[in-house]
Order: C-alpha cells, then sequence, then structure tokens
C-alpha cells in the first residue's frame, strides 16, 4: 500500500459484529420448561412450543401475541389459518402451536371431567363438567346432561349449535336423548360466546317451554346454566323460567 492509498477498512468506520446476547442455561424458555413448565410465562411456554423453527423463536412468539393482543382466550381458538398471517409465521409452525394448545384444551377438559356416574348434587357440580370446554366456543351450543334416578350423569349431549332463541329451539330435541335413554331428569346448558353469563329474555323463554314439556313427557328439568368467560349463571337460582 502506497502512503497515498487509503485504507481499504478505515479503522474509524470499522465496527465489529455485536455478539448476540445469549441468555443463561437456567433462563432459556426450553430449561424452563424442562425444569418447571407451571411456572413458565405464556412467552416462554411458545417460545419452547416454537423451538427449532427457522425464525427466531422469540420474535415469532411476540408475533403471534401482538397477533392476538395478548388475548389467551382468542389465541385458544387459533387456526392454522388465523395463524398465518403472522410475519414469519409457516405452515409447520402454525399447525404445531394449534396441536399444542388443542392437546393442552383436551387435558384440562378431561380433567375436570368427574368420576363416572358422578352425582350431582348442586348447579357448581353440573358447570364443572363444561364451564371450561363451552366458556371458550364461539358459537352457542346448547348441551344436556342426562341424570338418572339418583342424579348421576348418564351422559352429556349436544343438542344445538347456533343462536339460542325461543324461536329457533324446537324445545323436543332437548329430550330426544332423554327420552331414549330413559333419563329422568336434566340439566340444560348453552353458552354465550360474549363471555357475559347473564340470562337473556330468550333463555328465560326457552327455559319455560322446556320446563312445560318435562312435565308432559314426565322429565324433570333440574337447572338451565349459562355459560360464559369462565362463571356461570343458574336460572332455577334465580328463579327464571321455573315458575
Amino acid at each position: 500500500m502506497t502512503a497515498t492509498q487509503a485504507p481499504l477498512f478505515p479503522e474509524a468506520d470499522y465496527k465489529a459484529p455485536l455478539k448476540k446476547h445469549v441468555l443463561p442455561i437456567r433462563d432459556q424458555p426450553l430449561y424452563r420448561v424442562a425444569t418447571n413448565a407451571k411456572q413458565c410465562s405464556l412467552m416462554e411456554l411458545m417460545v419452547a412450543i416454537l423451538a427449532g423453527r427457522k425464525k427466531d423463536p422469540s420474535a415469532l412468539a411476540q408475533a403471534v401475541l401482538d397477533h392476538f393482543n395478548g388475548d389467551v382466550t382468542a389465541l385458544s381458538r387459533a387456526t392454522v389459518a388465523t395463524l398465518m398471517p403472522v410475519e414469519g409465521m409457516t405452515e409447520q409452525a402454525a399447525a404445531a402451536l394449534v396441536a399444542a394448545l388443542t392437546l393442552g384444551e383436551r387435558i384440562v377438559t378431561e380433567r375436570s371431567l368427574p368420576p363416572a356416574r358422578a352425582s350431582i348434587n348442586s348447579p357448581a357440580d353440573a358447570a364443572a363438567l363444561l364451564v371450561h370446554e363451552m366458556g371458550g366456543l364461539e358459537k352457542e351450543e346448547m348441551r344436556v346432561i342426562l341424570l338418572d334416578a339418583r342424579s348421576r350423569v348418564m351422559g352429556v349431549v349436544t343438542v344445538y349449535q347456533g343462536s339460542v332463541n325461543a324461536s329457533q329451539v324446537r324445545v323436543g330435541e332437548l329430550f330426544t336423548e332423554a327420552i331414549r335413554r330413559q333419563a329422568l331428569s336434566i340439566i340444560l346448558a348453552h353458552n354465550h360466546p360474549s363471555s357475559d353469563p347473564s340470562p337473556s329474555p330468550d333463555d328465560v323463554a326457552v327455559t319455560r317451554a322446556a320446563v312445560q314439556a318435562g312435565k308432559l313427557l314426565d322429565i324433570i328439568i333440574l337447572d338451565h346454566l349459562v355459560i360464559g368467560g369462565g362463571r356461570f349463571v343458574s336460572l332455577k337460582e334465580r328463579g327464571l323460567g321455573f315458575s
């Protein structure tokens, strides 16, 4: 290099590449999930699920949370289609996340079910069967808990999907399975996707019609539960539709 020739990389212009910050092993999501998953944050759990993807799993997990505005309920309803618009998301990563969410929901639902032939002694007992799963549904569903002479659960059937109102619900359908299986009593339950379990006038009208039909069929309507946002309201306790 001659005295007049400028250096190819002037020292003043050279900046050493920054080293990527790496968390200590005990603070990394995979380690924390492996040692104590229940103490992990939602972000850490998602990073662990998305680990091994081409995009930085932390960035992808944050992008997913931002996409759903940090709403865990909305995230629990995610599908591959709703996840694909997330920047950096691949179909494989979306499928893995949906699978993890679905598996978690299924485990919680199974754990919430009472032992076979468990007895229902209160509205809370009945709600425990359904409140977790139905509280997260995007559409309204009407379910019927079938009970025997000792108020033991014979089964839970979904009898209606859609808007639960007096003009659309066919009362006879509420009793079809009860008649077939010779249930002595039933409990109605439906959800409000709005997360507000306050009974509507239609809910009361459906209850009143079902109670009257039950008297003709000799099947007792013990209660009608409205579920929403992890809570429930007993129409029987409020005296709505049962008078």
